[in-house]
């Protein structure tokens, strides 16, 4: 592991992550005798992002740690065309009302993790349409276009995938890497920036708006990339069996998103701590050193810490208490999802309205094979009711999900 000189780096380095660098020295010096502002930029394709974009957004929450400067760029003009990078085909096109609402769920999310603000070290959160908005076609293709090599765009890994594939690349998509190397020109020019971060399937983009504010400005700028993050079994990070892990509440109550962290994989468990947490780092050796059935217990400090900072620590420790009232008591927890029901319901129908199947028919498949429960006990036929009582009636689909039916 590199010895860098900067906190920035130091922090980024042992934490795990950093992947490429487009001048390492250079960027360590800087960030050792100056406050080095830096962004990455996030689409608002959905009201909420997921766990896949946590580590982007770690990564500005390390940067406001270590006294830098974090920018949220909020691709409120990209987020028009849609970035075509490892897509198998193009987004479909939202609407402005979309994007605005968007925009305005996922500036929550970031007030969890970032102090916004006039100060220094103060994240700001920036909208590109405010510079993208206003080209004008003509003098932006004179300016910005002369120094994109289209031989070179096309060399790109994230283009070349769907040519190879001879799936279609429209020239809308086709723009926006132009677009997004000319955000980092204009981010420099309004504000100074000498960094961009971004996932390692970025390189390509990165590197040139790197190149355009060099080349127009003179500027010397950075960019910095995470390393592509899958889960021990080869899984993409942000998913589930079920969706999308989402931040937002609205889209993913307190306890689904505890119990994501809690589901961890025995050989993550050290990396998510060092990821996702902000405990010391001697401490989060101490816990993936456990062996056995104690790393469970590491298991349950990275749910109740990464829940605490994205949900706030009343969430998390309402989560947990319902983990273990639920698993450890076999009783029933009020921050479960749960249903009303009078006397009695089919039990796919109960599967189906607590989410856990998308529809009847996927909900006998789980039954028939063997994945749901009433009660604890296993359920296999296809036809069953679940009858309620005075109690509520705990339904569970495989070992991670388990809802409640309330007598109504």
């Amino acid at each position: 592991m590199t010895d860098y000189t900067s906190d920035l780096l130091r922090t980024l380095s042992t934490r795990g992550y950093i992947h490429q660098m487009t001048d390492a020295a250079a960027l360590d010096a800087l960030a050792a005798k100056q406050i080095v502002p830096g962004y990455i930029g996030f689409d608002p394709t959905a009201p909420s992002l997921h766990v896949g974009s946590l580590v982007q957004i770690m990564m500005l929450r390390r940067m406001q740690q270590t006294g830098h400067k974090p920018i949220v760029l909020m691709g409120g003009g990209t987020g028009k065309i849609g970035d075509p990078s490892f897509k198998d085909e193009a987004r479909k096109l939202s609407s402005q009302e979309v994007i605005d609402a968007n925009i305005a769920g996922i500036q929550r999310i970031f007030e969890r993790f970032l102090t916004f603000g006039e100060g220094e070290t103060d994240a700001v959160m920036v909208n590109n349409a405010d510079w993208l908005d206003q080209l004008e076609y003509i003098p932006f293709l004179r300016e910005v276009g002369q120094h994109f090599s289209v031989n070179r765009m096309l060399g790109f890994d994230s283009v070349k995938l769907r040519l190879d594939r001879e799936q279609s690349l429209s020239f809308l998509e086709f723009n926006y890497m132009i677009l997004q190397g000319y955000d980092f020109a204009e981010l420099n020019r309004r504000r100074g920036v000498r960094l961009q971060m971004g996932g390692s399937d970025q390189w390509g983009n990165i590197v040139n708006g790197v190149d355009l504010a060099r080349r127009m400005d003179g500027a010397e700028v950075y960019g910095l990339t995470t390393p592509l993050l899958t889960k021990a079994d080869g899984s993409k990070m942000g998913k589930s069996v079920d969706g999308a892990v989402w931040l937002h509440e609205d889209q993913l109550p307190h306890f689904d998103y505890w119990q994501f962290w809690r589901n961890t994989d025995d050989r993550d468990v050290g990396r998510f701590l060092r990821l996702f947490t902000d405990l010391p780092l001697d401490e989060i050796a101490r816990l993936e050193a456990l062996g056995g059935a104690e790393i469970n217990e590491a298991k349950k400090v990275l749910a109740n810490e990464a829940t605490a900072m994205c949900r706030g620590r009343a969430a998390a420790d309402e989560a947990a208490e319902t983990a273990r009232r639920t698993f450890e008591e076999g009783a029933s927890g009020a921050a479960l999802p749960s249903i009303t029901a009078s006397g009695e319901i089919a039990l796919v129908d109960a599967l189906v309205a607590l989410g856990f199947a998308g529809s009847k028919g996927e909900a006998r498949r789980l039954i028939k094979g063997g994945g749901a429960r009433v009660d604890g006990e296993k359920v296999g036929d296809e036809a069953a009711v679940v009858t309620i009582g005075a109690e509520p009636v705990r339904v569970s689909a495989g070992k991670k999900h388990h809802g409640l039916v309330n007598p109504g």
